[in-house]
């Protein structure tokens, strides 16, 4: 739960559910089909998302329990949760998130509007009273927001940005959501590492396997990991590679220019005549690196980015425009 030092669990299982030895598996052929599943997410995944993200080895036995007996259970979630999962992607997309964050309203109250943990996290995204005030909802006895889908994720939103900010690594965003930063500091401090799988028995149990079952829910629902279930470091190698996809003669014909701003991929696309997985293939985390640090290397052929230049003021105003007017409708105080 948003700040606190333990999770609201309202339908997936609080227990830690590391795949221990004596474990038993549904049935043999679940147990054959998952082993050579998790051999294939354990080496790479390369099925959208991120191409090449690997399943940490120190999350292979936790992951694969997670998935075995929870998995269909989540699965099913599709049925009657698309709408949700579309306004979340909508809402975390305005703020620059990526979407997958959404696994975690899902990890932390099954997705249910009216969730409330024993400790008095309430909503969606399982907020706690001061938090979700601090993040400009209203909480009163006869009125709570934080049963808004709307307006709990767009509260959501700015308390993972916030802790983004603070930690630069998806791992240590999801840790300290559950447990609160203060814990997340101590255990950086304590570990000597900013690693989370060096730094994760630093934490209190729960939260450590709070990001644990975040990652699992990530590959039931993906189908593989993404930018939000590696650390900071292998975020870094990922892009890399990323850009490493590009032929010689991409690269050759292709020029950079560093800008800054709070520029939409979305409307840039609507000015340079290219289309969003070209320009992604160019740019991966575009639209993330330029709203969490108001800069971005840019990389366009010379034709699209003599078109982003001689355009680049409308385009900036026509951005900022989008992103002033979804903040008035989110809400903001």
């Amino acid at each position: 739960m948003a700040v606190s030092a333990v999770s609201a669990q309202i339908v997936l299982p609080t227990t830690d559910t590391t795949a221990k030895k004596d474990t038993l598996l549904p049935d043999i052929a679940t147990q054959e089909q998952l082993k050579k599943g998790f051999t294939n997410l354990f080496e790479t995944s390369s099925v959208g998302g991120v191409t090449g993200t690997r399943l940490n080895p120190m999350a292979v036995s936790f992951v694969q329990s997670y998935m075995a007996k929870y998995g269909k259970g989540l699965r099913d979630m599709r049925k009657w949760a698309t709408p949700h999962f579309n306004l979340i992607d909508n809402i975390l997309t305005q703020h620059g998130l990526p979407k997958e964050l959404k696994y975690l309203a899902v990890i932390e109250s099954g997705l249910r509007y009216n969730a409330i943990s024993w400790a008095g996290a309430v909503g969606p995204w399982a907020f706690m009273p001061d938090a979700a005030r601090q993040y400009g909802l209203i909480v009163l006895s006869g009125y709570d927001e934080r049963l808004d889908y709307y307006k709990s994720t767009h509260a959501a939103a700015r308390f993972l940005t916030t802790l983004y900010l603070k930690y630069q690594d998806w791992l240590l965003v999801i840790a300290a959501y559950n447990c609160g930063a203060g814990n997340v500091d101590k255990a950086i401090r304590r570990s000597g590492s900013r690693d989370f799988w060096k730094l994760q028995y630093y934490l209190p149990t729960e939260s450590m396997n709070h990001v644990k079952k975040f990652i699992s829910t990530h590959y039931v629902f993906e189908g593989e990991g993404g930018i939000t279930t590696v650390t900071k470091d292998e975020t870094k190698d990922l892009l890399s590679k990323k850009i490493t996809e590009l032929s010689e003669e991409e690269m050759n014909s292709s020029v950079t220019n560093k800008i800054s701003g709070r520029f939409s991929s979305a409307v840039i696309l609507k000015y340079i005549d290219m289309k969003p997985l070209e320009f992604i293939k160019y740019n991966p985390g575009f639209d993330e690196a330029i709203a969490l640090n108001g800069t971005y290397e840019l990389r366009l052929p010379a034709q699209q980015m003599n078109l982003f230049i001689s355009k680049r003021y409308e385009i900036l105003e026509e951005s900022m425009k989008a992103l002033l007017s979804t903040a008035g409708q989110s809400g903001v105080r």
